[in-house]
């Protein structure tokens, strides 16, 4: 469409419109007839002398001339589908170092130096990372075709052999291809590969935010939350089983031998105090010292203490967000991020929402990608994430209520506000006395709704108001009795839904078999969590260096990222490994996404170690 509209466009003054005002458009038009009796182009220019118009030689009529018959050809819409098509399956991405001299910001960029690919092979993060080199000023980029190829690409639709014009319109293909074509069929390409590229990354961002926020929580334990840093030192936070702040404090583990002691009598003094059974400490700066010590430590108290490193990424955003404020009015934003680091472990989805997923760190470029597309995306994923798990309507925060279907940031606060006011919700149905939470939001909302302290059993599942009496109705058909949901006596539901016949009570209860299925689902496992399904963190007690990493060793890892390239797994060593895509599978995959997702955890055998660079290369193939 862009094609057939282009010589319709209003356009800024070119060589064209310049020599159309001229009166040369008639013997542009005559010559591009092209017939086989007509008369050579320089026996039909003379008639076009007019010194008054500018046109002073037989040249000068047949210079302009070319002009518009030129941009003529670079406009026709059948010549650039054909270029186009010749330049995505034939055409190279080259890119070359801009400066002579490299420096500490360009070096990044070493492998694209002299690099060279078909663009038909060009991979999204490639696109990015040439888009991002050169916006920086270190790579120049180009994207081409054989000339050669590409001209006789436009001659075939546009030369008639054997007319005495053919030279003359060989040349002016010439000039519409150096001139005109090539440079805008680049900046087209360019376009198309970067929003293909920007769409894969968006894809590829939602799908490492997903396993991300469903990570499994760290439930029923006292938490310490450690958010490593040097100059500022230690920040500490004790949070109890239900994530409220017990003690907070700073101590100094880099500051030397003596300092890093006081902080594990310290700290030890406040574990044996509070009951602590977990560590998570932040992955950020000094987090390699903060974890020597917290083995140590954990060494010195003879054990009942593990510990995690957790991803940090949004910490700091959060601490000192609007939000982290009202939470902790009285905390400085150093401890905050303490507290959140400890809630990343009990439950990671509650703590995760608070924060704009695109600060979480999980996507590839996605500073560099369109930021209402990005928005959208990863909103839904989170989204998708809360109605999945279901929200205990007295304990969620407002973030966390906003992200359920249904209800906005207004309502989430009244809901909160209400709470405060009136103490805990005792059933769904109170809900709709909450400010401007009307019909319809409820309708949207109830199902993901927990009430956990209600008298009707149905409110502490995720059925649906609209299906309680389905549920009812489904009770008498097999004479149970709804207060026993979650109990042993409700695992054989489905063996008598089964013999009963879903199809004819699913008609008795007024609901289609999908429904009544799920109904019957959370009976017997009201209010179930997937994430419990997924494999538990790992919690370590003690610490690897790199340099214990052999090549052969086998180890137990999370996966920390999945882009397009491979896989980065944290293997316990302060430096994530890369599991290169050709070593994540026996078979082939198009995309690492085919085989893990971040959180899972993974077996890996360390292929390689460079330890001047700090790079780990990891291998999934055969590692039992």
């Amino acid at each position: 469409v862009e094609d057939l509209y282009r010589p319709y466009k209003p356009k800024r003054r070119t060589r064209a419109t310049i020599a159309k005002e001229k009166g040369l458009e008639p013997l542009a038009d005559a010559i591009f007839a092209q017939t086989l009796k007509m008369d050579a182009p320089e026996v039909l220019a003379q008639a076009y002398i007019d010194p008054e118009k500018g046109v002073e030689t037989i040249e000068d009529a047949l210079a302009g001339a070319s002009d518009i018959l030129a941009e003529r050809i670079s406009d026709d819409a059948e010549v650039r589908k054909s270029l186009r098509t010749l330049m995505n399956r034939r055409g190279t991405a080259r890119s070359a170092a801009a400066k002579d001299e490299e420096d500490d910001k360009t070096a990044v960029y070493r492998q694209y130096f002299e690099f060279s690919q078909p663009i038909s092979r060009l991979q999204s993060h490639q696109v990015l990372a040439l888009n991002r080199g050169e916006r920086e000023g270190a790579l120049k980029v180009s994207l081409s075709v054989d000339r050669d190829e590409a001209l006789q690409c436009i001659r075939r639709g546009v030369v008639k052999p054997g007319s005495p014009a053919m030279e003359f319109i060989k040349s002016v293909c010439d000039d519409s291809y150096d001139r005109l074509l090539e440079p805008s069929m680049e900046r087209e390409l360019r376009t198309a590969l970067t929003d293909m590229a920007n769409e894969q990354a968006i894809h590829n961002f939602a799908l490492n935010l997903r396993p991300l926020l469903m990570q499994p929580p760290v439930k029923g334990a006292v938490t310490m939350g450690l958010d490593p840093g040097y100059s500022h030192g230690c920040k500490v936070a004790v949070v109890d089983e239900t994530g409220k702040v017990l003690d907070t404090t700073v101590v100094y583990p880099t500051f030397g031998e003596k300092q890093k002691q006081d902080a594990i009598a310290k700290l030890s003094q406040l574990i044996k105090k509070d009951n602590v059974r977990h560590l998570a400490i932040g992955n950020g700066t000094a987090s390699r010292e903060t974890e020597a010590m917290a083995v140590e430590m954990i060494h010195k108290l003879g054990g009942g203490v593990s510990y995690m490193i957790v991803n940090e990424a949004g910490a700091s955003v959060y601490s000192a967000s609007k939000l982290a404020a009202e939470e902790f009015p009285q905390y400085d934003v150093n401890l905050r991020s303490a507290v959140s680091i400890a809630r990343r472990l009990q439950d990671p989805l509650a703590e995760l929402v608070k924060i704009d997923p695109k600060a979480i760190g999980v996507g590839q470029y996605q500073h560099d990608m369109p930021e209402k597309e990005l928005d959208a995306a990863l909103g839904g994923v989170v989204e998708a994430c809360v109605n999945a798990v279901g929200v205990d309507l007295n304990t969620a925060s407002a973030p966390l209520l906003k992200q359920v279907a249904g209800l906005n940031a207004t309502t989430a606060k009244n809901i909160v506000a209400y709470r405060e006011e009136n103490g805990a919700f005792t059933s769904r149905a109170q809900i709709k006395k909450v400010p401007k939470l009307g019909p319809k939001a409820f309708e949207q909302c109830a199902g993901f709704l927990r009430v956990p302290e209600s008298k009707q059993v149905l409110d502490r599942t995720g059925v649906h108001p609209e299906s309680y009496d389905a549920a009812k109705k489904l009770a008498e058909l097999l004479d149970i009795d709804l207060k026993n949901a979650g109990k042993p006596e409700m695992a054989n539901l489905p063996d008598k839904l089964r013999a009963y016949g879903a199809e004819k009570a699913a008609a008795e209860c007024g609901v289609g078999v999908p429904t009544l299925q799920d109904i019957v689902k959370e009976l017997v496992k009201p209010g179930r969590d997937p994430r419990d399904e997924l494999p538990a963190p790992i919690l370590r007690t003690d610490v690897l260096e790199l340099k214990d990493l052999k090549p052969g060793m086998v180890l137990s890892g999370t996966v920390r990222n999945v882009i397009d390239f491979g896989v980065f797994v944290d293997i316990g060593v302060h430096q994530d490994g890369l599991v290169h895509i050709s070593q994540v599978s026996n078979k082939f995959i198009k995309h690492p996404s085919e085989v893990v997702s971040v959180g899972d955890v993974v077996k890996v055998a360390v292929l390689d170690v460079d330890q001047k660079r700090g790079r780990i290369s990891l291998t999934m193939k055969g590692a039992k």
